[in-house]
C-alpha cells in the first residue's frame, strides 16, 4: 500500500463519453483493479495468522460501501462481511456471502434483524450484556435456540484514549465495559454458547501503526484473562480501525508493520498463556474501498462574494463526510478531501475557492480556501477518497436524489451498478391506498 496518491485512474474524456450515454453528473466511480490490489495486500500482511490457527480473514464493514457489486469482488478475494442491519445481511447474502462468513455487529437492535441473522447462521456480536436475554428472547419467542456461537464488542473503558473520530472510549455507547466482560461470557455459556470470538473497535480511521499494534495487545490480554474462566476463542476481531491518507502530506499505514506488530503481541500473550491458537479477524472497509473511489461533479457557477465560490452540482447528500466531521488541523474546520479539475490535473493551482454544494445547508461545503487551477462554469471536479463512507451516507434532504454508482472494470470499461435515482423513487413511499399523490410514483 502507498500513501496518498493524487492519480485518477480515468480520463476527463471517458467522463465525457459516460455523459453522452444519458448518464448525468454527480457520480460515485470505484476502481476494481486497486480495490482488489488493496485487499490482497491486506489478506497477504497476515499469512502469518495460518501457522497458529485457521487463519486470517476481513469481514469488510458493508456499511462503508453497501453495492452488492463490491461485495461480489470482495468475496471473490476471500473476504466475509461485517452486517450491522437487516438489509446488510440480505446485500451480503445475496452478493454470496454466508454463515460464518458474516458477522452482524449492531446496536438496539431489533428482534426481527436478531432472528434474521440467527436464520443466516451469521456470528452474531452483542454489544451489551442485556442483549443476551434481548437475543434469547428474540430466539424463543420463535421457538429458537440461543446460538452456539457468540462474541462480544469489548469496551475498554480508560485503558485506552481512543481517537479523535472515535472518541472516548468511557463516553461510547458500544461495547460491553471491562468490569462486565467476564460476566457476559459466563451468561452466554450458561444459556447454552459453546464457541466464542471476540471483538473490539477503539480507533478509526487511525494511520498510527502503533495505536493499531496497542489495541491489539490490549485485546489480546483481555481475552487472556477471560480464558482462564475456561473461555476458548476461536478468533479475535481487531475491528476496522486502519486509516487511509485524505491529505497530500498523509502518509498510509504500514500493513506488514502493523502486522508484524500485531503477530510479536500474539506470541507474547497468545501463545505465551498457553491458550489455544484463535483466528486473526478485522473488519475493515474504509482501508480496502476508500481510496479507490471519487465523485465526479460539474461546476455549475463561479461566483465572487466575499470568497470565490464554485458550486456544484453535487452536495453533502452525495458526500456528507465534508459536513459531518471537522479536523481541527485546519483553521477552517474542514473535514479534508482532496478536489481535482479533470483536464486541469498539471495546471497551476493560482487561484483559491470554496467549494460548495447545492444543498440549502451552510455547512455543505466540500473543500475551503483551497488552492486550485482556475475554474469555468462545466468544468469536471472529482472529490478523491469517497470509495467508503460517501455515497453510504447518502439522504433525500432538500428532495435531492442520490447519485448513481460506476465500476471501472480491470479492462478499463465501466460497469453501471447503481442507477441514479428518479422523482419516482423519491415518491414511491406515498403510494398507499387512498393517497392523492400516487400518480407520482408511477
Amino acid at each position: 500500500m502507498i500513501d496518498f496518491d493524487s492519480r485518477i485512474p480515468f480520463t476527463k474524456e471517458q467522463v465525457e463519453e459516460l455523459l453522452l450515454q444519458d448518464h448525468e453528473t454527480p457520480f460515485h466511480i470505484y476502481d476494481e483493479q486497486r480495490i482488489r490490489q488493496t485487499a490482497r495486500e491486506l489478506k497477504a500482511a497476515f499469512d502469518w495468522v495460518g501457522d497458529y490457527s485457521a487463519g486470517y480473514q476481513n469481514f469488510f464493514a458493508v456499511k462503508a460501501l453497501p453495492n452488492p457489486r463490491i461485495l461480489e469482488i470482495l468475496a471473490e478475494e476471500g473476504m466475509g462481511a461485517d452486517c450491522s442491519s437487516d438489509p446488510e445481511l440480505t446485500l451480503a447474502w445475496r452478493a454470496g456471502i454466508s454463515k460464518e462468513n458474516i458477522m452482524f455487529t449492531s446496536n438496539d437492535t431489533p428482534d426481527n434483524e436478531f432472528v434474521h441473522a440467527y436464520s443466516r447462521n451469521a456470528i452474531i456480536n452483542l454489544d451489551d450484556i442485556k442483549h443476551i436475554s434481548a437475543l434469547e428472547n428474540a430466539l424463543q419467542n420463535r421457538g429458537l435456540n440461543f446460538p452456539e456461537f457468540i462474541s462480544f464488542r469489548y469496551n475498554p473503558g480508560p485503558k485506552i484514549k481512543g481517537n479523535d473520530i472515535i472518541g472516548d472510549p468511557t463516553k461510547a455507547k458500544y461495547g460491553v465495559p471491562d468490569e462486565q466482560i467476564i460476566d457476559a461470557y459466563r451468561t452466554a455459556r450458561a444459556m447454552g454458547a459453546k464457541r466464542f470470538g471476540l471483538h473490539t473497535m477503539m480507533v478509526s480511521n487511525e494511520r498510527s501503526e502503533e495505536a493499531l499494534i496497542e489495541q491489539a495487545r490490549i485485546l489480546f490480554n483481555v481475552a487472556a484473562r477471560i480464558s482462564q474462566h475456561g473461555i476458548d476463542f476461536e478468533f479475535i476481531n481487531l475491528g476496522g480501525g486502519i486509516g487511509i491518507p485524505y491529505r497530500p502530506n498523509d502518509h498510509q499505514p504500514d500493513l506488514e508493520k502493523f502486522a508484524r506488530g500485531v503477530e510479536q503481541a500474539y506470541k507474547e500473550i497468545i501463545i505465551g498463556n498457553k491458550m489455544n491458537p484463535p483466528r486473526i479477524v478485522t473488519e475493515s472497509g474504509r482501508a480496502v474501498t476508500g481510496p479507490h473511489g471519487w465523485l465526479v461533479s460539474r461546476v455549475r457557477h463561479v461566483a465572487k462574494k466575499y470568497r470565490e465560490f464554485v458550486g456544484l452540482d453535487a452536495c453533502m447528500a452525495n458526500l456528507m463526510r465534508p459536513g459531518m466531521y471537522s479536523d481541527d488541523l485546519n483553521p477552517e474546520g474542514e473535514c479534508y478531501h482532496h478536489v481535482s479539475v479533470l483536464g486541469k490535473e498539471h495546471a497551476p493551482k493560482n487561484k483559491v475557492y470554496d467549494v460548495t454544494g447545492s444543498l440549502c445547508e451552510g455547512c455543505d461545503v466540500f473543500a475551503r480556501q483551497r488552492p486550485l487551477p482556475e475554474i469555468q462554469e462545466g468544468d469536471l471536479v472529482v472529490i478523491h477518497n469517497t470509495g467508503a463512507h460517501g455515497h453510504a451516507m447518502g439522504f433525500n434532504y432538500n428532495g435531492k436524489l442520490r447519485s448513481a454508482e460506476f465500476l471501472l472494470r480491470t479492462d478499463g470499461s465501466f460497469e453501471m451498478i447503481r442507477r441514479h435515482e428518479t422523482s419516482k423513487d423519491y415518491f414511491t413511499t406515498l403510494n398507499f391506498p387512498g393517497s392523492k399523490y400516487a400518480d407520482l410514483a408511477r
